[in-house]
């Protein structure tokens, strides 16, 4: 059960309050998953972290929201999503704010690295409930067809993010301190609570409903037993290791009582009729690639920005403009036409083919690449980017009945989430291990180990001019090499989303009729100002 009806074609002004409350709770979700990059290497140098667990303020944050979306997606379709939604917002603020305070609680035994992380998962927790909330409750105000105006806005919002995330990032790490890029999240987290409090007016529900925890727990612990292979597999732990090979056992076992149980329980948490659809079981595959090729390896841009090209943490935000707004400029054109037209195929098709030819182009990074050459390689695939996010969601949408938008929002977000996590476990590992085997070669074992192991604080760029010039030198050809492979390995990902994409189908966009007719039976009625 859903809590409102599809909006009139024509807005009227409440709703467009409410679009804008959503709005700044999306650019919340969005701004944390580039904000963190460009502060990335002082973080390492601050609270003395190993490199090899970089990726892991990353992955925290994308594991947590995760894991939690399918839940957040869940309980907003039986209950209503008001309360649900708010809950999510003063989770991820309380977990922005620990953020902040990492390392300050004078701990002897974690370390403020440690405590780092694990609040980046709770701000993960309560981000995971921002993206589908939002992405629910829009599909449920306006329908498909007239969907590509509010769409272009919305990409709008989410490529800013990524645009002023890392020139924010940058810019209070340089001017007041990293601790700064998470405390900025709460006088924006207090204007959108006061906006979606006192203006979203959504009915509640009392419903004898359950929610599927039995499935929610293994899917979780799944996921994360995934994880953590890509991560430790071949760091922390060999292959072949007890470790690795008990978490392989794990990680099937959860997943195989999974889609037994979720094919018995009344309301699973992760409906599988959904991907009997062919369209969206293609875009879901295809959003995963997405997440993996782009969020694993994008996350690793900043550190090669300043330490290679000797840019300061505001302006290696700077020199991702590029590509973030290639993708902002392209989902703006990209949400006009599919209004104009209705037609979306071949869309996912060129946006599949940009990404892996930018991933191609920037695996061809090296210790000499200029900031131009750099720049126009990031905006090719940037235009790839802009040609996919809000497309894939979408067509996911547009693809189930209307009473299940809730779960396509979640399913699509929770799908392109985990391939964003898996990618940077992955591509952390792939970095740390070429990082380390790139400066054995150049500067011998022990030397070696002083850059890669864990005196972390020898990668801060601000430490560089400190370094002997050959062992600079050795040290920017080896980092730069990391940074290529890395790109090399998500070329071989990003190559499989226009080969998918060419086998989704063009399905007319619902209209508003279409919604208000499912709406009549199936739905509350939006109420207030709205």
């Amino acid at each position: 059960m859903s809590d409102s009806v599809a909006a009139p074609s024509r807005p009227q002004p409440g709703l467009r309050i409410i679009l804008f409350g959503l709005a700044i709770t999306m650019l919340l979700a969005m701004l944390d998953n580039t904000i963190v990059g460009t502060a990335l290497p002082r973080i390492i140098g601050d609270l003395r972290g190993d490199p090899a667990h970089l990726s892991w303020v990353v992955t925290a944050y994308v594991l947590g929201s995760t894991v939690s979306t399918p839940i957040w997606g869940k309980v907003g379709d039986l209950y209503g999503r008001k309360g649900i939604f708010i809950t999510s917002v003063l989770i991820f603020l309380g977990g922005s704010a620990l953020c902040g305070l990492a390392g300050e609680f004078g701990s002897a035994t974690v370390s403020g690295m440690t405590q780092l992380i694990a609040f980046r998962a709770i701000q993960g927790l309560g981000a995971g409930g921002l993206l589908v909330g939002v992405l629910a409750i829009i599909g449920d105000l306006v329908p498909p067809r007239e969907r590509g105006r509010y769409q272009g806005m919305f990409a709008a919002i989410m490529a800013a993010a990524m645009i002023a995330g890392p020139l924010t990032g940058g810019f209070l790490t340089d001017n007041l301190s990293w601790r700064w890029a998470f405390y900025i999240n709460l006088p924006l987290g207090g204007v959108a609570l006061f906006l979606l409090v006192t203006r979203m007016h959504l009915p509640k529900f009392r419903s004898e409903h359950r929610i599927d925890w039995w499935g929610a727990g293994l899917l979780s612990v799944g996921v994360t037993a995934l994880v953590l292979i890509t991560t430790w597999g071949g760091n922390e732990y060999a292959w072949l290791s007890p470790q690795i090979l008990g978490l392989a056992a794990l990680g099937v076992l959860c997943i195989g009582v999974f889609l037994v149980l979720e094919r018995r329980v009344p309301e699973p948490i992760l409906p599988l009729y959904v991907f009997a659809n062919r369209n969206f079981t293609l875009v879901t595959v295809i959003g995963f690639l997405l997440g993996l090729a782009m969020f694993g390896s994008v996350t690793f841009l900043p550190l090669y920005q300043q330490t290679v090209q000797g840019a300061s943490a505001t302006n290696s935000g700077l020199l991702l403009l590029p590509m973030m707004a290639a993708s902002l400029v392209t989902s703006i054109v990209i949400g006009q036409a599919i209004t104009r037209t209705g037609r979306y195929r071949i869309f996912p098709i060129a946006g599949g083919v940009l990404m892996a030819v930018g991933m191609l182009l920037l695996a061809q990074l090296d210790a000499h690449t200029s900031k131009t050459t750099s720049a126009l390689y990031m905006a090719v695939l940037g235009t790839g980017m802009g040609f996919l996010m809000q497309t894939t969601m979408l067509i996911a949408q547009n693809s189930v009945d209307p009473r299940d938008m809730g779960v396509a929002s979640s399913t699509s977000a929770f799908f392109r989430n985990i391939g964003g996590s898996v990618g940077v476990s992955i591509f952390g590992a792939i970095f740390a291990n070429r990082l380390s085997h790139e400066l054995t070669s150049r500067l011998g074992a022990e030397t070696a180990g002083r850059f890669s192991g864990g005196q972390g604080s020898r990668l801060d760029p601000a430490a560089l001019d400190q370094i002997p010039a050959p062992v600079r030198e050795s040290l920017l050809a080896s980092v730069a090499g990391a940074t290529s492979s890395i790109f090399v390995w998500a070329t071989v990902f990003a190559v499989a989303v226009p080969v998918l994409a060419w086998f989704v189908t063009e399905v007319p966009l619902r209209s508003a009729a279409d919604l208000r007719d499912a709406g009549a039976e199936q739905r509350g009625v939006l109420t207030g100002a709205d």
